[in-house]
């Protein structure tokens, strides 16, 4: 427990800094007072940390890759197997995360290498693992440069799993 004499100290050095009313303080307020400042520096630490850590988002990703490739918008989206309103959902709302396989068919539909569909997935929250067959066959197809939806869908169905 803090002694008196941090707290007294603490006490007029808010007033000094912060306050320009009086605060009168009893054990328990004293006791609210140093969970109100941890608080507000776990506050403060974690705003830091969230700035300084935060990547793009998959709207920000998507849509440089898709300038990148010089593709219209129109021409990914129907590549991609996915309709105008999902699309215009993605770009219109830079929160909105598609699932994982809508995000795999517009890496397929960019015709992304691994590195970049990595990229593109973990701006959505997603991964492939290589404990899964389904992200197992996708890699394969990155990898092998096969990038068309329908033969990608095939392969999936060959091992018997989803399609896109």
């Amino acid at each position: 427990m803090i002694n008196t004499q941090i707290l007294s100290e603490l006490e007029e050095y808010i007033q000094d800094h912060l306050y320009t009313e009086t605060i009168s303080y009893n054990v328990e307020s004293k006791l609210d007072l140093e969970y109100t400042l941890q608080s507000e520096n776990i506050t403060i630490d974690l705003e830091d940390y969230i700035k300084n850590h935060r990547k793009p988002t998959l709207n920000e990703v998507l849509f440089r890759l898709i300038d990148k490739s010089g593709a219209r918008d129109v021409d990914i989206y129907k590549k991609a197997g996915i309709d105008r309103k999902l699309f215009s959902k993605i770009r219109s709302n830079a929160d909105y995360r598609p699932g994982k396989n809508t995000t795999i068919a517009l890496a397929l539909a960019l015709e992304l290498n691994t590195q970049d569909t990595d990229a593109l997935l973990s701006s959505a929250g997603y991964s492939l693992s290589d404990s899964n067959i389904f992200d197992l066959v996708i890699q394969f197809c990155l990898e092998n440069k096969i990038h068309d939806l329908f033969l990608v869908n095939e392969v999936l169905e060959h091992v018997n799993q989803k399609t896109l």
